[in-house]
C-alpha cells in the first residue's frame, strides 16, 4: 500500500524558521515533523512512500534520499508551482489502481492505520477520514456524522451550532475513484473534493484517539514540540 505525504507548503505563518529551512524538516524532539509521520506509517506495515514537495524540494530529498536510513521506500512528486491539496495528491496518485493512504504532513499523530483499514472495508467507503475531538470548534471545519458517515463539514460554527467536536485530523484513506471529481490543476481536497462526495453518502468517520498536533503557526510548533511524545 502506497502512502502520500503532503510536505510542499511554504510554511509562511513559521517565518523566520522556515525562511531557510522547508517545514517537513523542522525539528520536533530532534527529528524532522515528516520523519515523525513515516516513522507513523512504518509502524503499521507503510512503507512505499510518496513525498510531495515544492519549497525547497532539494533539501528534503537531499535529507531522505530513497528511505532506506529510515527502513522504508520515498519517492518524490515534485509540485513546479502550488496545486493545493487536492491538485497534489492527484499528482501523485497518478497511476495508482488501489487503495492508499495520504496525510497532511505538518501534523504530528500516532494514528492506528491498522484499525482506521480494518474499518474501512468494513464499510465499503470511497474515503476514510480521521477524525480528532478539539476544545475550541469555533476555530475548525466541524463534522456533522449521521452514525459514522460524514455528511458535511460546517467552517468555525459557534459553540452552540457545532454539530459536533470533531475536526479532520488531516489523515485519510482513499481510493482511487474518489479523485475523479477533482478538477485538473489546482484543488482542495477538502472542498473540492471530500465535502462534495460527503453528500453522496461515501465518506466515512475514524475518530482518533491519540495525539494529534497541528504545527502550522509558531504557537503549535512550540506546543507541538513540549507536549508529543514519539512512539516510536
Amino acid at each position: 500500500m502506497k502512502a502520500i505525504i503532503l510536505a510542499g507548503g511554504f510554511g509562511t505563518r513559521l517565518r523566520p524558521l522556515t525562511e531557510e529551512t522547508p517545514k517537513p524538516l523542522l525539528p520536533i524532539k530532534g527529528k524532522p515533523i515528516v520523519e515523525h509521520a513515516i516513522n507513523n506509517l512504518k509502524s503499521h506495515g507503510i512503507t512505499d512512500i510518496l513525498l510531495s514537495v515544492g519549497y525547497r524540494a532539494d533539501q528534503i530529498k537531499e535529507h531522505f534520499s530513497d528511505g532506506s536510513q529510515l527502513g522504508v521506500d520515498i519517492a518524490y512528486c515534485i509540485e513546479d508551482g502550488p496545486l493545493g491539496t487536492g491538485g497534489a495528491i492527484k499528482l501523485c496518485a497518478k497511476g495508482l489502481s488501489s487503495t492508499f493512504v495520504a496525510i497532511n504532513g505538518d501534523n504530528l499523530a500516532d494514528f492506528d492505520w491498522t484499525a482506521m483499514l480494518e474499518q474501512h472495508k468494513e464499510t465499503g467507503a470511497k474515503i476514510t477520514m480521521a477524525l480528532y475531538p478539539v476544545d475550541d470548534v469555533t476555530q475548525y471545519g466541524i463534522a456533522k456524522l449521521d452514525g459514522n458517515r460524514i455528511v458535511e463539514f460546517v467552517e468555525k460554527p459557534s459553540e452552540e451550532d457545532a454539530p459536533s467536536d470533531l475536526n479532520n485530523a488531516g489523515a485519510y484513506i482513499i481510493e482511487p475513484e474518489a479523485l475523479d471529481i477533482l478538477p485538473g490543476g489546482k484543488s482542495s481536497i477538502e472542498r473540492d473534493c471530500f465535502e462534495k462526495l460527503a453528500a453522496k453518502g461515501v465518506v466515512y468517520a475514524f475518530t482518533h484517539k491519540g495525539q494529534w498536533f497541528p504545527t502550522d503557526t509558531l504557537e503549535k510548533y512550540e506546543l507541538a514540540d513540549r507536549e508529543f511524545q514519539p512512539r516510536v
